[in-house]
């Protein structure tokens, strides 16, 4: 047995041990594969959750939901409102500990009124080496960490998710898209909607990993450094600013350093990390 598949059959083990199961399912490669394997363990005993907000894009519900109809996964959305929490609007350093909590207050009521085991979420084992405050909330509720109990990577899962044929398994890094917006600038609806609009834009321009960082007057664009000689390109760079100026922005800016995941945390300072 490989080194992949024993910890592939270590997490069916950790799965086995409940007699049913919640997954919080949010259409990335994680969840995704943690709902699969779920229901390759239990069947029709598990659920997989996905919330619905502000700060989920359309493009994420899409994506969760090829997997869904895909392998026939137990499916519901339910509505979380992360964004009545003054706490969360002022997107200092805790904002995912904000939204972590009521996701997991919502899934925990629910796993109550439905008679559900346990709840749990796609934490991987290379997600420990960045600031992440939404573990915090996961252990106030005690919230099951499968993949990362069974010691598995995100390149790990993304080579199970091959074999399987997940269609996400290859699927770009994503985050909700209050991620995107600098520490300090509240989040609001509007803000979300402009950031999701741009990245829609950027999409149709054949772009495939990127984020569009909200800076208030300045729209901050980072694209994968193997994507960058095109968006360089002067008829490109065109293009960027007939997108982004009519979405607001006074300026457009191109990150020479390319696509960061979390790349907003290098701004935070004098944290101690969990």
């Amino acid at each position: 047995m490989s080194e992949l598949e024993a910890k592939a059959h270590r997490l069916e083990e950790q799965l086995a041990k409940f007699p049913s199961l919640i997954v919080a399912y949010s259409g990335g490669v994680d969840s995704a594969y943690l709902a699969y394997a779920a229901h390759h363990v239990l069947g029709e005993r598990m659920l997989a959750v996905t919330a619905l907000s502000a700060s989920y894009s359309a493009r994420d519900r899409a994506e969760a939901e090829k997997c869904v109809e895909r392998f026939k996964l137990p499916h519901e959305f339910i509505e979380t409102d992360e964004l009545s929490n003054p706490s969360y609007r002022a997107n200092n350093a805790d904002r995912c500990y904000f939204c972590k909590d009521e996701l997991f207050l919502k899934l925990d009521e629910l796993a109550g009124r439905r008679g559900f085991a346990a709840v749990a979420y796609g934490i991987n084992r290379d997600d420990l080496g960045d600031w992440r405050p939404g573990q915090q909330a996961a252990r106030e509720h005690t919230i099951l960490t499968p993949l990362l109990d069974a010691g598995l990577t995100k390149a790990d899962i993304r080579e199970l998710s091959r074999q399987v044929d997940l269609p996400v398994w290859d699927r770009p890094a994503s985050a909700c898209l209050s991620s995107r917006i600098a520490y300090g600038i509240e989040v609001t609806p509007e803000r979300l909607a402009v950031i999701e609009k741009g990245e829609e834009a950027l999409r149709a321009l054949g772009f495939r990993q990127f984020r569009v960082r909200y800076h208030e007057d300045l729209a901050r664009l980072e694209i994968a450094l193997d994507e960058l000689p095109r968006a360089l390109d002067p008829a490109m760079v065109r293009k960027f600013v007939e997108i982004f100026k009519p979405l607001g922005f006074k300026f457009v800016t191109l990150d020479l350093e390319g696509f960061r995941s979390g790349s907003m945390n290098s701004l935070l300072v004098n944290i101690q990390k969990q």
